[in-house]
């Protein structure tokens, strides 16, 4: 009996690597339950384990979930937690490229919060200053990745779980940039937002980054669709010649200059891209269909590739495009 009762309260598992997850499936049965433990090195002892769970009653009060272990525990407190519900994690992915809405409704959808309560402390004043984001607000500051919530975490906690990820991931990228881009960290940020949003091909991002950052060099528009719509109140999906004319600080048809912040939560990869353009002579590019892009270094070659590739888009926002163009 003192054995027994050593391992259930004070025995801890040898070895193994945390933090570890156990996801208990609906239909699991004890044994089951208990071999996953086993295998994650959660519990060092099946049988005992067991035992203990048959002095309790408790084999058939599992409750099922992804659950999360940060640090060995004993194996009276793995049981409570699998009988309470303690220690459920929902494990969510914020894919790259998503906005502060995107991600709320993305996390709504799958009950983790409340659509209303995660943008109203988005946009909390005290929250933004606690960041030190202060007017600038929190687009392009939540990192994209996997994380895991407990049910009812406060949607606050949940916003400083992805800006301390940003903040570990992403801004000692931005604060090495050197001499050679004349860019600060939010005007940084705020490129590599667009050039997420204009390619999800990994070797599209440097040349796409090069054309804004020779557009900017030459002061001409960036003449960028993503900015424009992220820009309207109500877009329908279908961009026409009168967004492209909206009088919005993230129109950068209208504009000669970056927009005032970022238009998503951009990815590593598009941070690297900007931080690092290659030399290339572009101003130009237009999609080919296929997820890819051609580059132009004049209009004329612009001109063209919009025919052969766009030809639909010629009598419409194409030829608005070219005409702004051929303004600057």
């Amino acid at each position: 009996m003192a054995l027994f009762f050593y391992n259930i309260y004070y025995s801890r598992p040898a070895s193994g690597a945390y933090p570890t997850e156990v996801r208990i499936e609906p239909g699991d049965s004890f044994a089951t339950v208990t071999r996953k433990l086993r295998e994650q090195e959660v519990i060092s002892n099946g049988l005992f384990f067991s035992l203990w769970a048959r002095f309790n009653r408790s084999e058939k009060k599992i409750h099922q979930g992804l659950y999360r272990f940060e640090s060995r525990v004993a194996p009276w407190e793995v049981l409570d937690r699998l009988v309470t519900g303690k220690g459920i994690f929902y494990s969510v992915t914020i894919p790259e490229g998503l906005t502060v809405k995107e991600i709320a409704e993305l996390l709504d959808k799958m009950q983790i919060v409340d659509r209303e309560k995660f943008l109203a402390a988005a946009a909390d004043p005290g929250l933004l200053s606690a960041l030190g984001l202060g007017e600038r607000g929190l687009e392009g500051y939540l990192f994209p990745s996997t994380y895991h919530f407990t049910p009812a975490t406060p949607e606050r906690d949940i916003i400083m779980a992805m800006a301390e990820q940003f903040r570990k991931s992403s801004q000692p990228l931005l604060a090495k940039a050197g001499s050679t881009v004349q860019l600060n960290a939010h005007e940084l940020l705020t490129l590599a937002s667009i050039v997420e949003k204009e390619t999800g091909v990994e070797a599209e991002r440097g040349p796409v980054a090069a054309v804004f950052y020779n557009r900017l060099k030459r002061q001409m528009p960036l003449q960028s669709d993503p900015t424009v719509i992220y820009g309207l109140k109500n877009f329908n999906g279908n961009l026409t010649k009168k967004d492209l004319r909206d009088d919005n600080p993230y129109n950068t048809y209208r504009i000669g200059a970056l927009p005032p912040g970022p238009i998503c939560n951009p990815s590593l990869s598009a941070i690297k891209a900007v931080l690092n353009p290659p030399d290339v002579p572009y101003l130009y590019f237009v999609s080919k269909n296929d997820g890819t892009h051609t580059f132009s270094a004049t209009i004329e070659e612009h001109n063209q590739a919009v025919k052969t590739y766009q030809p639909v888009r010629e009598p419409a926002r194409a030829q608005v495009k070219k005409n702004l163009a051929r303004n600057r």
